[in-house]
């Protein structure tokens, strides 16, 4: 059962914040919803959005800019967590790229993180089913787009599950987490030393063996003045993966511009736009 903590009236909508104990995670947890007029009178596409590094549900619908355009759309807009809280997991506030706020969107597989830490089935599966089956969504037409930590949920997720996420996109995103620091150090701590099985969770590895193209295309944004680009975020490797397996890509790449949400504000029009265009004409 939803309990609804926080309704706002938002450009003809309803900025709303929503808490549920998830039987996924075994915690409770919370997520915002954007939701437009048109879903008083009939059911609307929705976009998730999944955040970076040190996010929470809040951060998002507070500074992206998005439910202006998400409205002239009609489209819902959806993001979750970023890791369970609560836990009481030994080490999960010791670093600020591991544990609390940093859930890497995975399903862990090591003793401690195991029990709680579900990111992955948690968005793919409960969160989907709870909005679907709760509010006017329509579940046929769900899009998925992220940042940092959540460009590669959003990645990695819509190439897992095309069926479920007709439409993707990512705000720098960490394009080859099994190639750089974040990924090693969350892929490592969550899911082992077997660099294979990290394979799944991983965009760059999964486009050449999807099992849908995403032939209306996949769009990313990339400031060249971020400060983790050279380090942590090889968009120039997933472009490479996405020309080799034939998949449509457009990676823009924005001089001037870094990691913080002043680069999302500046593009978020662009990636609704992106998203309506495929969700709309379903």
């Amino acid at each position: 059962m939803l309990e609804l903590v926080e309704s706002h009236g938002c450009f003809g909508g309803t900025q709303r914040i929503y808490r549920h104990q998830s039987a996924t995670i075994g915690l409770p947890m919370r997520f915002s919803v954007f939701m437009p007029k048109e879903a008083s009178q009939k059911k609307v596409p929705a976009l998730f959005f999944l955040a970076g590094l040190t996010c929470t549900e809040e951060t998002f619908s507070i500074k992206a800019g998005a439910q202006r355009f998400a409205a002239q759309q009609g489209i819902a807009l959806i993001s979750p967590d970023t890791s369970p809280r609560g836990a009481g997991v030994p080490g999960e506030t010791d670093s600020w790229d591991f544990g609390v706020s940093a859930g890497f969107y995975v399903d862990a597989t090591q003793e401690s993180w195991s029990k709680h830490y579900r990111m992955y089935s948690y968005v793919r599966d409960e969160l989907r089913e709870t909005v679907v089956n709760e509010l006017s969504i329509d579940s046929s037409r769900l899009g998925i787009f992220g940042h940092s930590m959540g460009g590669h949920g959003a990645l990695m997720l819509a190439l897992r599950n095309p069926d479920t996420y007709r439409s993707v996109s990512a705000f720098a995103p960490v394009a080859a987490p099994m190639r750089c620091p974040w990924g090693e150090k969350a892929f490592g701590g969550y899911l082992g030393a077997d660099r294979e099985v990290w394979r799944q969770y991983d965009a760059s590895e999964l486009v050449g063996n999807a099992t849908r193209k995403f032939d209306e295309g996949i769009l990313v944004d990339q400031g060249l003045a971020d400060q983790f680009l050279a380090e942590q975020l090889n968009p120039d490797v997933f472009e490479a993966a996405c020309e080799a397996a034939k998949q449509p890509l457009t990676l823009r790449r924005h001089q001037g511009y870094d990691h913080g949400f002043f680069f999302i504000q500046s593009f978020i029009e662009d990636h609704i736009r992106h998203h309506a265009r495929i969700l709309l004409t379903l």
